[in-house]
């Protein structure tokens, strides 16, 4: 190369790089963030979670028992204790509003439909959301389900783990529970009462209610009496419109989802995509199964029927910019506080993140 194409080889250069605009005028880059639900939230659990590169939590103040409130000096506290680990508090859980069954909970008037206790819980609800946003607590996780996660007989997985498992046939209904038999009429005049109520306030103090779908679906007559309106892609389409707005939305768990589907391979990612288009996901569970609705196990998230690389690119394509955590990880005797399961989907979401990134 002479020295006049030299230059003239620098002028093109030099005017490509004008022309291309800076990092600083771009539009910011949308970025998932590993995160996890796991608990509790104490020093050693984040120092854990730091250590294996969780970026942020669905946190969980201390329960009532060990002294543990939901007011914003303790959640304020809780979120600093997060920050000091170098980890975000990206969202808490309603206490009283957990998959549990209905017969071993406690408090459960809001999908009991019971009064004075249906409202005194609500307002509960509206209280923790405020704290929340004097917090800086940008999101609440809930489930409105009474029937908790039905399962059958664990099948045995690699390694030697234990694959939580569903399958209807081999299912046993047994008696109706304290609930009675629960229509599907019934379980949306519930969910629209309370939506109708905590929508308005998640609004004023804009904090987002992100909701678990029903694990798993069951058929359209209900399981022991109780109809299970979420546990449809068309129950969940219904439930993100019943009060439009942009703090009411989904914990959209993809195993769940999955369990929803006759072909989950092929079906998730319009499922996400008509979610995410309407930016009603505020959380992801990335969790993959072997099977389908009605009949399937909960494996390891590089062994099931959904390509997850795949799921992970529909994700960024939507702009989905939240937490992506796994969850319902196999079991092994040799892990039983899960944590080497855990670090396994860590590892594995991280590594799929930077590379949807890259």
């Amino acid at each position: 190369m002479n020295r006049r194409q030299f230059f003239s080889v620098a002028a093109l250069g030099s005017a490509a790089l004008a022309a291309r605009p800076s990092r600083a005028s771009q539009a910011p880059m949308v970025r998932m963030k590993l995160g996890t639900q796991r608990g509790p939230t104490t020093d050693a659990m984040l120092s854990y979670f730091a250590r294996h590169g969780v970026e942020g939590i669905c946190g969980y103040p201390p329960s009532l028992d060990e002294g543990g409130d939901w007011s914003v000096e303790l959640l304020s506290q809780l979120r600093e204790q997060c920050e000091a680990h170098g980890i975000t508090l990206d969202m808490v859980q309603f206490p009283f509003m957990s998959s549990s069954y209905v017969d071993r909970a406690q408090r459960r008037a809001i999908m009991l439909g019971d009064e004075p206790d249906r409202q005194h819980e609500i307002d509960e609800a509206g209280t923790i959301i405020a704290n929340c946003a004097a917090a800086g607590i940008p999101a609440v996780k809930y489930n409105l389900s009474m029937l908790g996660v039905l399962r059958t007989e664990p099948t045995p997985g690699r390694g030697g783990s234990s694959y939580s498992t569903w399958r209807l046939a081999d299912a046993t209904e047994g008696s109706l529970t304290r609930a009675g038999r629960v229509s599907a009429e019934a379980m949306w005049e519930r969910i629209t009462y309370f939506l109708e109520q905590v929508v308005p306030i998640a609004e004023e103090h804009q904090v987002r209610l992100a909701c678990h779908p029903h694990d798993p679906g069951v058929p359209p007559a209900g399981f022991r009496g109780i109809a299970r309106v979420l546990g449809s892609i068309e129950g969940l389409k219904r439930f993100v419109a019943i009060r439009e707005s942009p703090y009411h939305g989904l914990n959209l768990c993809l195993g769940t989802t999955a369990e929803m589907l006759r072909n989950p391979a092929d079906e998730i990612n319009d499922v996400i995509r008509y979610f995410g288009e309407r930016k009603k996901i505020f959380n992801i569970h990335f969790r993959n199964i072997v099977g389908r609705r009605d009949d399937f196990q909960e494996v390891f998230p590089d062994e099931g029927d959904m390509n997850m690389v795949e799921v992970m690119r529909t994700l960024k394509a939507v702009d989905y910019p939240y937490l992506v955590m796994p969850d319902h990880m196999p079991r092994h005797d040799d892990d039983p506080g899960g944590r080497q399961a855990f670090a396994f989907g860590y590892g594995y979401i991280k590594a799929l993140i930077q590379a949807v990134d890259a």
